[in-house]
């Protein structure tokens, strides 16, 4: 199964060193063992833009957002056996923020992709 961690959280600036390089271990690791497919950090949400339909229409907003509190920060995609899997290294994942960044708070959010790469929910 195909599945996409998401990361989002309202902290303002880099990971710590510290952070950054027990995360490129991770990274390492799992792409090795060939679960991770992608990942990446974002950039701020600054340098962003949305288009949005509202209304019928389709309207341009150059970032920051005004409304955004908790903006996604970052994603993975991992190939795992199941659900079980991904639970698991989500919470390895975010116990690494825990440990080396206790002072980030956030969301990692796992979605499975749909079994034949359609759909909207």
């Amino acid at each position: 199964m195909r599945f996409m961690f998401i990361v989002k959280t309202d902290h303002q600036g880099p990971p710590s060193p510290a952070l950054m390089e027990a995360m490129g271990k991770l990274v390492d690791r799992e792409i090795k063992a060939g679960r991770m497919i992608d990942s990446g950090g974002l950039t701020p949400i600054a340098t962003g833009a949305q288009l949005r339909l509202e209304g019928g229409q389709l309207n341009f907003i150059d970032g920051p957002f005004v409304e955004a509190k908790e903006v996604v920060g970052g994603y993975a995609i991992f190939e795992l056996p199941g659900r079980e899997e991904a639970v698991a290294s989500m919470q390895e994942f975010m116990q690494l923020h825990k440990d080396l960044m206790p002072e980030w708070e956030g969301i990692c959010e796992m979605r499975a992709f749909m079994p034949n790469g359609h759909g909207c929910d």
